[in-house]
């Protein structure tokens, strides 16, 4: 059995979130992978990594370098586990991995002003639950703090 969260983005964007979900994936010690849809999307999310803080940034590679294996994070537009991650973020749609159970943790990040990327989510936590895994649900307080809800 597994644990996928789903994060339900509304107050904050993906720019904002995903940089904090992949420092505390690492703060656990975790490899990251971040998923994602097409190469173009993979390598914004490349750029934002880099530049999201003016005083930081996250070490990571994408699928495209020689020496992704060895890398602790990983952006990819592919499913294959180039990294060996621990952790496995699925943002713009990117598909479940075919074996959730495989990974400490599956978070699925979605757009909650997206009604299609909306009823995708619905669709994947049933999904998620009948197969049997633990699934939970976050979404931001009105202090912008992430609260489990389900």
């Amino acid at each position: 059995m597994s644990d996928v969260w789903f994060y339900h983005l509304q107050r904050a964007s993906l720019e904002e979130t995903l940089p904090r979900l992949v420092t505390k994936a690492r703060g656990a010690g975790w490899r990251v992978a971040i998923r994602t849809t097409s190469p173009e999307r993979r390598d914004a999310l490349d750029d934002l990594l880099w530049t999201f803080e003016d005083d930081g940034f996250l070490p990571h590679a994408t699928e495209a370098d020689p020496q992704a294996a060895a890398e602790t994070v990983l952006i990819q537009a592919s499913g294959a586990d180039l990294n060996a991650p621990d952790a496995v973020l699925l943002v713009d749609g990117a598909p479940m991995p075919d074996d959730p159970a495989r990974y400490q943790r599956v978070i699925l990040i979605f757009d909650g002003n997206d009604d299609a990327a909306l009823a995708a989510a619905r669709e994947r936590w049933r999904a998620v639950k009948s197969a049997g895994h633990q699934a939970s649900y976050w979404a931001q307080d009105e202090s912008g703090r992430w609260v489990k809800k389900a």
